[in-house]
C-alpha cells in the first residue's frame, strides 16, 4: 500500500479500535521502505494532533532497521508529551541497543510507574548485548539518586543484567546496612536469580538467620538459588494445571470476594479448581491456583505445591500492601520471580491457564517459556470492548487517546492479548452472539482458520450455593425471626426511613471499579424516578481501606448521594461480603422480607463490558430479573424482555429505562420465568459443566506437548 496510504488508513479508520489494529500494517510498510521520506512521514504524524496516529507512527519507527530512524526514536524519549515518551521507551525494545538512550531510559525507570516498567523491559532486552555498559550506567545513576523508591527500581534493573559485573555490586548493596531496607531487599531478591547459587547463598547466610522482611526475602532467594530437576518428558497419573490471578488474595472460603480486585474471577478460580479435581473424567490430579500473598506465606506454600494433590494454593509476594491491577505493572519482575518459584516447586506443571491481559499474565508467560510449560489462554476482547464503548459514547477521541492510554494502557494491553493468543498452545473463547466476527474485527483472530486450536467454554456458577440461598431466603420471607444469618440485612433496612421500608430493591454485586459501572448505576438511580420506586443495594468494595479505583467510584457516588444522606435516599452501600452471604441477600431481594423489603426486586449489571458475567448468572439462577450489557456474553443467555433487559449500559438514560422495564417485568411475579432462568443456568452454565469442557482441552494440550518431547527430545 505504501507508507502514506497506510498512514492515511490509520488516520481515517472509522473506529479507534480499527486504527490501532492498522498500526501493524503501518509498521510493515515502514519496514518495507526504510527510506528518508518514510521517516519524515512518520515524524509528521508523531508531531500531529491525532494521538492514535502519533502512537502508531512511533512504533512504525521501531520497525525500520535504520540509524536515522533509531536516532529519531531515541530523541522521542525527551518529547514534551508524556504518552510519546512512554511509547518510545516501549518501542525501543524492538531495536538494537542505543547507548545514547540508556541514561534517559534509566531516568524513566527511576521515576517508576507504567512508563518505568516499559523502560526497564527495554533495558532488559538490551542487557544481553550491552550488559556491562548497562551495569556501569546503573552504578553511576545510583551515585546521583538518593530517594529510596528510585534506588530500589534501579537496583532491581541491575539485577536483570546477567553479566558477572552486576553480581559484585548487588552483593555490596545487599550487605550494606546503611542502605534502606527496600533497596537491600531488591538486591537480595535479584541475587536469588544469579547462576552461581552456592557461592551467593554463602554470602546471604547471615541474612537468612535474621528476622524481619530482609531475612524473609533472603530465605526465598536461597530457595531460588537451589537447582531444580528438569520436569519429566512423560506424565504419570492425572494432570497438574496451574491458573493464576495475582490481583486478589484468593482463599478457599472467598471471605474477601468483592474487595479491591477480588471480583468474579477470584470466585471462579476457587470453584473451578475444586470442580476439576472432583471430576474423574477431567483427569486432573492437581490444580495450582496462584494469587498474591505475604512473603512468609509464599515460603510456606512451597512445601504444599510440591507434594499435595487436589486444589492447592500458592501465593506470590508482590508488595507490602495490596496494589490495584491498573497500578501493578511495575511489579513485573517481582511477579515473574514469585511465579517461577512456585512453578519450579510444583515439580511438574502440564498446563498453565492464563485469563487476563495483566501483569500476572505478562510475567507468567515469560516463566512458561523458560520452563517449557504450554499455555492455554482465554481470549476476550478486553480492552477492545472498553475502547469501543468509550469511543461510541464520545468519552474517548483521537485527540485525547494518548493521554487516556497513559492511565488505562489500552495499546499495551491489546498487544498483550494479541501476543498471548498467538503463542498459546490452545485458546479458550467465551460464547458471544457474533463470536467469529468480534474476534476477527476486535482482536484480529480468525477462529475459523484453525478451529482445532480454539474451544468455546462458558463460565459456570456453583448452583449448590445459589439453591441453598434460595431455600433460606424463601423460608425467611415466611418467618423473618427464624434465621439469624439475615440479621445484618435486617439492620441495614431497618435503618431506612419508614417510607422507604417495604420498597423493592435494585441490587448489584461486584468490584467498585469504573468498568463495572457502579457509580454510573447510582447516578442513574438517584437522578430519576427509580429512586422513588426502589432502594439500591451495592455489594462490593473495601469501604474502610479503598483502593484508588474504589476511591474514584466512591467519590463519584458521594457527589450524587453524600454519605450523610445515604439512608434517607435509600442507598445501601455495604462493601464486600462473603460469597454465601451475598447469595442469600440476592435471594432476599427476590422473596422480600415482610415490613422491610418488598419481593420481586431486580439485579443490575451496569458494566461497560462484561465478557461473561458470573454474578449475572448467579442472579438469574436465584430467580431475579436482570439488566445487562447488550454486548458480550450476557447477550447469549439473557432473553431480552423475558428474563431480563439488554441495554447500552454506558448510556445513563438507556440504563435508567432498562431498570424501569426490569422492575415492571419482575412485578408480574411470573414463577415460570424464574424457573426458566434457573433451568437455563443449570443446563448450560454450571461450574461442573465448565470443568467438564476444560478437561479435554487440558488433556489435549498435555498430550501434544508430550508428543513434541518424544519427537525432538528436551531442549538443552
Amino acid at each position: 500500500m505504501g507508507i502514506q496510504t497506510t498512514l492515511d488508513a490509520v488516520a481515517t479508520a472509522p473506529r479507534i479500535i480499527d486504527a490501532i489494529r492498522l498500526a501493524d500494517d503501518l509498521a510493515l510498510e515502514a519496514r518495507r521502505d526504510p527510506g528518508v521520506r518514510t521517516i519524515r512521514v512518520l515524524a509528521a504524524a508523531i508531531a500531529g494532533t491525532d494521538q492514535v496516529s502519533a502512537i502508531a507512527a512511533v512504533h512504525a519507527l521501531a520497525a525500520l532497521f535504520d540509524e536515522q530512524a533509531s536516532r529519531s526514536l531515541s530523541r522521542l524519549l525527551s518529547d514534551e508529551r508524556p504518552f510519546i515518551r512512554e511509547h518510545a521507551a516501549w518501542a525501543l525494545g524492538e531495536t538494537l541497543p542505543r547507548f545514547d538512550a540508556i541514561g534517559r531510559l534509566l531516568s524513566l525507570v527511576a521515576d517508576g510507574g507504567f512508563t518505568g516498567m516499559l523502560a526497564q523491559t527495554t533495558l532488559e532486552n538490551w542487557s544481553g548485548a550491552v550488559g556491562e555498559t548497562l551495569a556501569v550506567a546503573i552504578d553511576a545513576a545510583l551515585l546521583g539518586v538518593e530517594g529510596t523508591p528510585a534506588r530500589t527500581r534501579l537496583v532491581e534493573t541491575l539485577g536483570l543484567v546477567r553479566q558477572p559485573i552486576a553480581e559484585r555490586r548487588l552483593l555490596e548493596i545487599a550487605l550494606d546496612e546503611k542502605e534502606h531496607e527496600d533497596v537491600r531487599v531488591a538486591a537480595v531478591a535479584a541475587l536469588g536469580q544469579r547462576p552461581d547459587g552456592a557461592r551467593i547463598a554463602d554470602h546471604l547466610e547471615h541474612l537468612v538467620g535474621g528476622e524481619g522482611r530482609l531475612a524473609e526475602v533472603a530465605r526465598l532467594a536461597v530457595i531460588d538459588l537451589q537447582v531444580v530437576t528438569r520436569r519429566p518428558t512423560e506424565t504419570d497419573g492425572g494432570l497438574t494445571v496451574a491458573q493464576l490471578f495475582l490481583h486478589a488474595d484468593i482463599d478457599p472460603t472467598l471471605a474477601s470476594a468483592g474487595a479491591g480486585d477480588n471480583g468474579g474471577i477470584a470466585t471462579l478460580l476457587v470453584r473451578l479448581g475444586d470442580a476439576l479435581v472432583a471430576d474423574p473424567a477431567a483427569h486432573v490430579e492437581r490444580v495450582l491456583t496462584l494469587s498474591r500473598g505475604p512473603v512468609p506465606q509464599a515460603a510456606a506454600d512451597l512445601l504444599s505445591v510440591g507434594s499435595d494433590t487436589g486444589h492447592v494454593y500458592g501465593h506470590v509476594p508482590l508488595a507490602p500492601s495490596a496494589v490495584p491491577s491498573a497500578a501493578a505493572w511495575p511489579l513485573r519482575v517481582t511477579a515473574r520471580r514469585g511465579i517461577r518459584r512456585l512453578l519450579r516447586a510444583a515439580g511438574r506443571v502440564d498446563v498453565l491457564h492464563l485469563r487476563m491481559a495483566d501483569v500476572g499474565s505478562l510475567a507468567a508467560v515469560d516463566v512458561a517459556r523458560e520452563l517449557g510449560i504450554p499455555v492455554v489462554f482465554t481470549v476476550a476482547p478486553d480492552p477492545h470492548s472498553i475502547i469501543q464503548s468509550l469511543d461510541r459514547s464520545g468519552e474517548l477521541t483521537r485527540a485525547t487517546f494518548g493521554d487516556v492510554d497513559r492511565r488505562e494502557h489500552f495499546w499495551f494491553r491489546m498487544r498483550l492479548v494479541q501476543n498471548l493468543a498467538a503463542n498459546a498452545a490452545h485458546t479458550v473463547l467465551f460464547p458471544r452472539p457474533e463470536l467469529a466476527r468480534d474476534m476477527r474485527e476486535l482482536v484480529g483472530i480468525d477462529v475459523g482458520s484453525h478451529p482445532e486450536r480454539h474451544t468455546i467454554v462458558a463460565e459456570g456458577v456453583d448452583l449448590d450455593v445459589v439453591d441453598r440461598a434460595v431455600v433460606d431466603a424463601s423460608a425467611h420471607a415466611l418467618d423473618p425471626t427464624r434465621d439469624e444469618r439475615f440479621a445484618d440485612l435486617h439492620a441495614l433496612t431497618e435503618a431506612l426511613p419508614p417510607h422507604r421500608r417495604g420498597l423493592p430493591i435494585i441490587a448489584s454485586v461486584g468490584r467498585l471499579h469504573r468498568v463495572k459501572g457502579m457509580a454510573t448505576l447510582v447516578e442513574a438511580w438517584a437522578s430519576s424516578p427509580l429512586s422513588e420506586r426502589a432502594n439500591l443495594l451495592i455489594i462490593g468494595g473495601d469501604l474502610d481501606n479503598p483502593s484508588l479505583d474504589e476511591r474514584e467510584q466512591l467519590e463519584r457516588i458521594d457527589v450524587v448521594v453524600p454519605p450523610s444522606t445515604r439512608n434517607a435516599a435509600g442507598l445501601l452501600l455495604v462493601g464486600h461480603r462473603p460469597n454465601d452471604v451475598a447469595a442469600r441477600w440476592l435471594a432476599a431481594v427476590r422473596f422480600g422480607v415482610p415490613g422491610l423489603i418488598a419481593p420481586n426486586g431486580v439485579y443490575v449489571c451496569a458494566s461497560l463490558k462484561e465478557e461473561f458475567g458470573i454474578a449475572l448468572l448467579e442472579a438469574m439462577a436465584t430467580g431475579l430479573t436482570v439488566v445487562a450489557p447488550d454486548a458480550g456474553g450476557p447477550a447469549t443467555y439473557v432473553e431480552d424482555g423475558i428474563t431480563g433487559v439488554l441495554t447500552a449500559t454506558w448510556d445513563p438514560a438507556q440504563l435508567t429505562g432498562a431498570v424501569s422495564t426490569a422492575l415492571d417485568l419482575a412485578a408480574r411475579g411470573d414463577e415460570s420465568l424464574t424457573r426458566r432462568a434457573h433451568d437455563m443456568v443449570a443446563a448450560r452454565f454450571t461450574i461442573q459443566g465448565m470443568a467438564a469442557a476444560l478437561g479435554p482441552v487440558y488433556r489435549g494440550v498435555a498430550a501434544s506437548e508430550a508428543e513434541l518431547l518424544r519427537a525432538v527430545g528436551p531442549v538443552a
